[in-house]
């Protein structure tokens, strides 16, 4: 986790001023704020293809698990926290971070049912995912397990029934608890704080909800036995009310498609699937490298087990290819 968002935003500023140092050479200044993104201009669009990659997940048939989302969601944040949308587009990562997360999470669908939800050149997709697979899992440091929120929920509910019977019917919370952690998931919390503070953050907003209170709760059972730390959770909880309520301000900027505009000029041509230079590189790869398909996916499948083999979870390694249009 991180102490702060000021720390977030200065791992998004680096990776904006690294993009244009390396592609900016002979260029003046005054080109340079012309021809790139800004970091602001970046978050623009990163917010526009956070929300479609949520929606998607959303809209999937068969419907996809609260955990398959999560991850996917996790996975698209990690990878912006250190690269520029003008090195690797956003729309190419969404389907990529899907994709991965749907085998990490064992969501379990077949070719045909995965693609039927998928708009666009579906082959091209394929390619895209195959492409990008092994630099996500390296970009994520082939650190792939998520811990969601959703299941240290699952525990407090338990726990309140027992031992917090102040709050009454916890049960009719639900609801209101799935809107909490679907709106904080679009927001930098879980950078932030932990899981299971968001679990206790999205709780007190049900509670609130129906006009009860879990300070009691907080007080008198989770902190029991550290008092001390009962200042800093309950202000934790309340700066995840702020991060939800400036995130439903927020509004899909007007000069978004401006900015698209800019970015296909900007982007490296090297990472984009539909340029001459990208398929020039995956070329001269290809002649450098004579390594079978089997054993590289083999020696990839290698450096994620050693991942993998320090948690309980064993993904699948079933495979699926969508496009977002």
């Amino acid at each position: 986790m991180f102490k702060n968002s000021s720390e977030l935003n200065k791992r998004r500023e680096n990776a904006n001023l690294e993009f244009i140092k390396e592609h900016s050479k002979g260029m003046s200044e005054e080109q340079i704020k012309k021809f790139f993104l800004t970091v602001q201009e970046e978050r623009i669009l990163y917010k526009y293809y956070e929300s479609k990659l949520f929606k998607f997940c959303q809209n999937f048939q068969p419907p996809m698990p609260k955990n398959v989302i999560g991850c996917s969601v996790q996975y698209f944040k990690r990878f912006y926290l250190n690269n520029s949308v003008m090195d690797y587009h956003p729309k190419d990562i969404i389907v990529t971070c899907v994709y991965l997360a749907s085998k990490v999470e064992e969501f379990n669908v077949s070719m045909s049912q995965f693609v039927a939800n998928v708009k666009g050149d579906r082959e091209k997709a394929t390619e895209i995912i195959l492409n990008h697979e092994h630099l996500l899992m390296k970009q994520l440091n082939f650190d792939l397990t998520i811990y969601n929120p959703h299941r240290a929920v699952e525990g407090f509910l338990i726990d309140i029934k027992t031992r917090y019977i102040e709050l009454s019917e916890p049960e009719r919370l639900r609801p209101a608890i799935e809107e909490f952690l679907d709106k904080v998931q679009l927001t930098d919390a879980c950078f932030l704080y932990s899981p299971s503070q968001i679990a206790l953050a999205a709780i007190s907003w049900g509670a609130i909800k129906f006009k009860e209170s879990t300070d009691g709760y907080l007080s008198d059972i989770i902190c029991e036995a550290h008092p001390d730390k009962l200042g800093y959770l309950r202000e934790a909880i309340k700066t995840m009310f702020v991060m939800i309520k400036n995130e439903a301000l927020h509004v899909i900027d007007p000069v978004r498609s401006s900015l698209e505009k800019k970015l296909e000029k900007c982007r490296n041509q090297e990472n984009n699937p539909s340029s001459s230079a990208y398929k020039r590189k995956l070329e001269e790869l290809d002649e450098d490298d004579d390594t079978e398909p089997v054993k590289k996916y083999s020696k990839l499948l290698e450096l994620v087990e050693e991942k993998i083999l320090q948690s309980d979870t064993v993904p699948q390694l079933g495979g699926f290819a969508m496009e977002i249009g």
